[in-house]
């Protein structure tokens, strides 16, 4: 159960005790290929809720959905030239199709790869569809006319990843991948700018989690990308987690596909792309950023129950209370997402301690002196002090409560991160901030520098913060003691 699992206080072990609230908040499970995950029903759940609300901003802002082939031809990787360096490492290949009955040397029948099946072509598991994309907007595209197309897809993706944790780094996860095809470099690049900006409202509005958005460096930009815009979150012991991306491919996909299109003035030029993601990392983001040494804490917005009722009675009243309990959650249901909890084999002390771990933003306890004075016994899920609701109007005070909980898990985050956001004077202070806090400085280097930096402190340059003032002219980054050309924001990072 995982009511039973023991959580690690922060303090002691910030990342067992990441671990110890998934396991408590009955997550996630291990199945038997290593690096890859379960997602439980709890936690499919969150997911879901993510990406209902994405998927609602992705088609208001114009795009559509569709799905492309898991499998891509191993030839279209090498088309694109830092498209394959950046991703030859993580890829999956499948080299036959078809398996042959065998007999072991103790008899024990098993199966092998039949030799008559192997592929003329390896195939590569999806680990990002960018070619396969490009191969099909090859034959869709001849004219100005078809252009822009703006297509999103929901999949599974592969990347055989050597060190995983559950949601933040796994070998196989769900994501979300926009691609998009346009006739010109700005209207990409306003694609990409717009995009990125959509994630950035929603990790604060849904996720309650305030984000830095950013242009990446040189170093840290996708493999193939021209500029990469993220968005940057910090976690309570002050590392970055790159909440979503966005990218503005350029031309270079177009032309490592031949994907031209007549202009309206009668010419021909290759099409502008972009691409953009987001993953079930941000289930682990909302983990890392809310929770607590009691468990899991979920902003109300992916919470996948946001109210629990708990009856309380003695076993003379049991039936009368249920009842009673379940004809309010009725009326809580056209607005939000509640489950009465009536089993009989807990008591109540017990339901609580799990739906506290597993997060739900507020909990109602209703026995028979409730039922009498109208009232409903109320506590949240990150207040240690119970109050009551009056059960006429009941869906409004539900409201109101559960609106001042994500208002308040935004305005925890927001000023966690700020208290550890810090500027420094020279190296020494750099060194010694690093770990633990966001660090902006006047930056100078490049990526040699940038290695050096990750090589000495295992940070890296997370963004360029898009909110950053100009630099004064003159300005010495404190690092490099180079000439300073843009505000820089490093941490170490999951």
């Amino acid at each position: 159960m995982a009511a039973e699992s023991s959580i690690t206080p922060r303090e002691k072990d910030y990342s067992d005790w990441y671990l110890t609230v998934i396991a408590a908040a009955d997550l996630v499970d291990d199945s038997p290929v290593r690096g890859c995950k379960v997602l439980k029903p709890h936690g499919y759940a969150i997911w879901e809720r993510i990406q209902s609300d994405l998927d609602r901003r992705f088609k208001e802002t114009g795009h559509v959905n569709a799905y492309f082939p898991l499998f891509i031809p191993m030839s279209f990787l090498s088309k694109e030239a830092q498209h394959v360096e950046g991703f030859a490492k993580e890829c999956a290949v499948v080299t036959h199709h078809r398996l042959r009955a065998v007999e072991g040397a103790d008899g024990v029948m098993g199966v092998e790869p039949d030799p008559g099946s192997e592929l003329e072509e390896p195939l590569i598991v999806r680990p990002t569809s960018e070619t396969i994309i490009w191969h099909m907007y090859g034959r869709w595209i001849s004219s100005w006319r078809d252009l822009p197309i703006l297509i999103n897809q929901w999949a599974n993706v592969v990347r055989w990843e050597m060190k995983t944790r559950p949601f933040l780094r796994t070998a196989e996860f769900l994501w979300q991948e926009g691609h998009t095809a346009h006739a010109t470099a700005d209207e990409a690049m306003g694609e990409t700018l717009k995009m990125i900006g959509v994630y950035a409202s929603f990790a604060e509005e849904v996720l309650a989690i305030p984000a830095i958005v950013g242009r990446k460096s040189e170093r840290e930009r996708f493999a193939g990308a021209e500029e990469t815009y993220t968005i940057e979150a910090m976690m309570q012991n002050g590392w970055a987690l790159q909440a979503g991306t966005s990218h503005f491919l350029g031309q270079n996909f177009a032309r490592a596909f031949d994907v031209t299109f007549q202009t309206a003035d009668g010419g021909r030029d290759h099409v502008w792309a972009t691409s953009w993601g987001v993953s079930t990392r941000l289930v682990g983001a909302v983990v890392m950023t809310h929770s607590d040494d009691a468990g899991l804490v979920l902003p109300p917005t992916v919470a996948p129950i946001q109210v629990v009722i708990v009856p309380v009675y003695k076993d003379e009243s049991r039936a009368e209370v249920v009842a009673r309990c379940h004809e309010i959650g009725a009326t809580l249901k056209g607005r939000f997402r509640v489950h009465v909890d009536d089993r009989d084999h807990l008591r109540p002390g017990a339901k609580y301690f799990e739906w506290e771990r597993k997060g739900v933003p507020l909990r109602l306890e209703i026995g028979q002196r409730d039922l009498a004075a109208g009232t409903a016994m109320a506590r949240t899920r990150i207040a240690s002090d119970k109050f009551t609701l009056p059960l006429d109007g009941l869906a409004d005070q539900v409201g109101t409560v559960l609106e001042t909980f994500q208002r308040t898990l935004l305005e925890r985050a927001r000023a966690r991160r700020d208290a550890a956001t810090v500027e420094v004077a020279d190296v020494a202070a750099f060194d010694a901030a690093v770990d633990g806090h966001f660090v902006r400085i006047p930056w100078g280097g490049d990526g040699t520098d940038e290695d050096a930096i990750r090589e000495r402190t295992k940070a890296t340059l997370r963004c360029f913060p898009s909110d950053a003032a100009p630099l004064p002219p003159g300005t010495i980054c404190p690092v490099t003691g180079k000439p300073a050309y843009a505000v820089a924001l490093f941490a170490r990072a999951y």
